[in-house]
């Protein structure tokens, strides 16, 4: 299965809800390669395996299921995840790309990108494939909320 979408990071439309940049949105993406529990319910533990300048290994601890990853990223541009297959998951890869359509409005996008190899096609795979969309968008969504409160968090007066 290939399923991406776009998310919104600023809403120019609406003054009220603060303007992220483009620093403060790839910090939020690092936080969650860092540490992944605020953005992953039910994740217990997250040990870093291995480190290099852009990339990391992690061992994710979700109690009855624990899966092994690898973190890539091309600073300020993107970050991968991608899951190694065992016997209770299966391989997958998310991509997020910072999208920063014209640089001097504050507009500022993330492409969310997966990869999976779930069938879109064919019956009741295709009623679950829709299913892990819906999550997904749902997760990403939730990632981006995790990133304003770690923006927030992070500001200084």
């Amino acid at each position: 299965m290939h399923f991406e979408h776009l998310i919104e990071i600023n809403d120019l439309a609406d003054p009220m809800v603060p303007n992220l940049t483009r620093d403060e949105v790839w910090f939020g993406l690092l936080c969650r390669a860092e540490d992944p529990r605020p953005f992953l319910p039910g994740l217990e533990a997250c040990e870093i395996l291995s480190r290099e300048e852009t990339a990391l290994t992690r061992k994710l601890d979700f109690g009855q299921v624990v899966i092994h990853d690898t973190v890539r990223w091309e600073p300020l541009q993107w970050i991968s995840f991608e899951s190694h297959a065992n016997e209770e998951h299966p391989a997958g890869l998310l991509t997020i790309t910072i999208e920063h359509p014209e640089p001097e409005t504050h507009a500022i996008f993330l492409r969310f990108a997966y990869r999976t190899g779930l069938s879109e096609t064919v019956g009741e795979d295709a009623k679950y494939a829709e299913f892990i969309r819906s999550a997904y968008h749902q997760s990403d969504v939730d990632t981006v909320r995790v990133i304003r409160m770690i923006a927030e968090s992070t500001q200084t007066d």
